[in-house]
């Protein structure tokens, strides 16, 4: 696993982005997206057309995160995190980069646990909205069930976190 932050180098067009998701489709994958007035939660169903304009938005798996953000005149930079080797049709940020967890067996996949809200919390004017086949880590369970996760990237020449990225941790088989 080497890691890779990188961009496009011009804005997509919606079209453009929505060819671009299904390239970086590993099941399970999990989306996120923004609207001035909502938000979606994370849930499984891939962004069509309709679903655009939106302020911004990311598709997450245990390989990639890609997010995206709008530009103007309906086009959207894009970002892409990934423990997945070098992406060509990205421009490379930065010249090196790492992840580390501090207990390589215990999270094996460069992830380190990451929590959902409660149903019952007070912070949002709404509950989230979180997918029932993920774990999002409320209950100590011993479940075969993908867990939310997330991914430091480091630059490797200031040892910096530079990047947050929302993975998933695959169940031990």
């Amino acid at each position: 696993m080497k890691p890779f932050v990188g961009y496009k180098k011009q804005p997509l067009s919606v079209s453009e982005l929505l060819d671009l998701i299904p390239k970086l489709i590993v099941e399970p994958s999990y989306y996120f997206l923004r609207w001035t007035h909502k938000v979606s939660g994370i849930v499984e169903k891939i962004p069509t057309e309709t679903d655009f304009p939106m302020l911004e938005g990311q598709m997450f798996n245990h390989e990639y995160e890609l997010r995206w953000k709008y530009k103007q005149k309906n086009t959207y930079e894009v970002l892409l995190l990934t423990i997945n080797e070098n992406h060509h049709n990205f421009e490379l940020v930065g010249q090196a980069w790492r992840i580390e967890p501090s207990d390589i067996k215990k999270f094996p996949s460069n992830a380190y646990p990451a929590y959902g809200y409660r149903p019952e919390e007070t912070r949002f004017p709404k509950k989230l909205i979180f997918p029932k086949d993920l774990d999002i880590r409320l209950q100590e369970e011993n479940n075969k069930k993908p867990k939310l996760a997330q991914r430091y990237f480091i630059d490797d020449q200031t040892s910096t976190v530079q990047f947050v990225a929302l993975t998933v941790e695959l169940p031990q088989l």
